[in-house]
């Protein structure tokens, strides 16, 4: 047997959750787990079935028959391989705690992907990566040079196959080029404060300021910078006794755990772009199971 997932979105109309589970039954097909989400507002359906193949048939068979439904109901579908890693690149400047965090996830399996190579515009942390069999590319970016940089990033992504492209700190404004080609598949992370504490040293800001939250955002990059759809936030609570370091490193926390909850989600196919927001399903039973300890 074999783990797939279907995600659709479409129309809101009647019999789309019957089409799905009876195509699925008729092509031997057993549900595990299922989400779906009507938005009344814009009309729009989303749905993810998790299910096992238990009759043989494989993934371009089902898309194969599954056509006219999606035609029928309008469907954007996708049919995947839960089990298959996704390729993904990883953009980093000089703070390196997110980085470090997803290629120790990704080590222990604890994140289903495959770090295909990581892309910084300092060498800080080369060492660390190529130790564990990944390749380093250092891309300086200047005004003069930062339509040839990306071409070469672009260059990158598409001969490694890389689906997916995290900024995990990466302290450089993509082009609007850019956001536009790899629409729905840029993710990035920065610090819950936006707009209030914008530039540099936000925490800094923040510690002045006697805030009592702090927390950190990850969404999908657009031409409108750190306004793209949010996928995930979380929040950690300070106090007055709190140092503007403390600040710091306890913002990096939360930081890395809210992206590499970012990256599952989309990686899982949990995540659907619904407007100027998204519609971010729960994880399946078994998801965030490691293959190994350390």
């Amino acid at each position: 047997m074999t783990s797939f997932a279907l995600r659709v979105q479409c129309p809101s109309t009647r019999g789309i959750v019957a089409a799905i589970s009876t195509f699925l039954a008729d092509q031997s097909c057993n549900i595990t787990d299922s989400s779906q989400f009507d938005d009344t507002g814009t009309g729009n359906f989303f749905m993810r079935v998790s299910f096992r193949s238990e009759g043989g048939k494989g993934l371009e068979d089902l898309r194969n028959g599954f056509g006219p439904i999606a035609t029928q109901f309008g469907m954007q579908a996708e049919f995947f391989d839960e089990l298959v890693k996704r390729r993904v690149i990883i953009m980093v400047s000089r703070f390196g705690h997110c980085l470090n965090d997803l290629l120790y996830r990704s080590r222990i399996g604890a994140l289903p992907v495959e770090i295909a190579a990581v892309i910084s515009n300092h060498m800080d942390y080369q060492k660390v990566v190529v130790n564990q069999d990944i390749p380093y590319y250092c891309i300086k970016v200047t005004p003069q040079n930062k339509a040839q940089a990306e071409a070469e990033q672009m260059r990158i992504v598409e001969d490694t196959g890389a689906e997916l492209i995290v900024l995990a700190r990466y302290m450089q404004v993509l082009s609007d080029e850019m956001c536009r080609k790899m629409s729905g598949r840029i993710i990035n992370i920065h610090h819950s404060f936006l707009p209030s504490f914008k530039g540099a040293n936000p925490y800094k800001q923040a510690f002045e300021k006697g805030v009592k939250l702090i927390g950190a955002t990850s969404h999908y990059v657009t031409a409108d910078l750190d306004e793209g759809p949010i996928i995930e936030q979380d929040i950690i609570r300070v106090t007055h006794a709190q140092s503007n370091e403390d600040y710091v490193s306890l913002g990096r926390d939360v930081e890395a755990q809210v992206l590499s909850r970012a990256i599952h989600a989309h990686v899982h196919g949990r995540v659907f772009i619904n407007g100027s927001k998204t519609v971010v399903f729960p994880a399946s039973p078994g998801s965030y199971a490691s293959e190994r300890m350390g």
